[in-house]
């Protein structure tokens, strides 16, 4: 199949955008159109991957204003049109599709835990008997546990209107909103530590944190991985004013 893309290109400064043509076969992704034209004639294309199945995040990007990973976005979704793809918002350009996205791993809660009680098979958190004898757990196994479903992509972070608004001013930037991903992440460490939930509860409750989120919720529709960074914050809302 053949299809074009509009594509981003430079620094924040000099940013053009240039239409490219790719030929691949059905069921090709964005991430596939980026490597076929990086491989053919623009090898100074510059973007992020990793993964190439979901699991990463470093291949999202803005496709027609909307965050996606590359990896999972198919052509197909853009027959007929000619998607724009640009870097994510928010963050500093470094060049074409890359960003840097320090500024959001500096936002993360120290030490954080990667770890929690998973809450598939039986319901391991409480602890309640397992209703299905298929899904026993091993002998000697009390729980399971899984990594936490945030990826660290970036996505709610550059869909987000008070971020995209206050890390990009320079003189604001210091005291700008922390951003979906550092609450949700804050939300997560308080309900996995509880001896640290008075620490992340004033965490969330400095002026840069719940109190600047202005519920658009943007963040939550835009998450690859469901994790609805705008329910953590509305729990962190919830808990700030009954400790308060």
């Amino acid at each position: 199949m053949k299809q074009s893309l509009r594509i981003k290109r430079g620094s924040e400064a000099d940013a053009l955008y240039y239409v490219y043509e790719v030929d691949l076969p059905a069921g090709s992704t964005v991430l596939d159109a980026l490597e076929y034209i990086r491989t053919g004639s623009v090898p100074d294309l510059m973007y992020r991957h990793s993964c190439h199945h979901g699991s990463c995040g470093t291949c999202t990007v803005r496709i027609n204003g909307k965050e996606c990973l590359a990896c999972l976005t198919k052509l197909e979704d853009f027959t007929g049109t000619v998607p724009t793809i640009e870097p994510l918002a928010a963050f500093p350009v470094e060049k074409d599709l890359v960003v840097d996205p320090g500024p959001l791993f500096r936002h993360l809660p120290k030490d954080g835990t990667k770890l929690r009680a998973s809450e598939w098979s039986g319901g391991s958190i409480t602890r309640e008997p397992i209703p299905d004898a298929n899904q026993a757990r091993p002998g000697g196994i009390d729980h399971f546990v899984r990594f936490e479903d945030c990826i660290e992509c970036g996505a709610c972070v550059s869909a987000c209107p008070v971020t995209r608004k206050t890390w990009t001013d320079e003189s604001i930037n210091i005291n700008a909103f922390i951003g979906p991903a550092a609450l949700a992440a804050i939300n997560r460490e308080a309900e996995n530590c509880p001896e640290r939930k008075n620490e992340m509860l004033t965490l969330a409750g400095q002026p840069n944190g719940v109190a600047a989120c202005e519920k658009h919720f943007e963040c939550s529709r835009v998450c690859p991985r469901m994790v609805y960074p705008g329910k953590h914050i509305e729990q962190l809302r919830k808990l700030i004013s009954f400790s308060g």
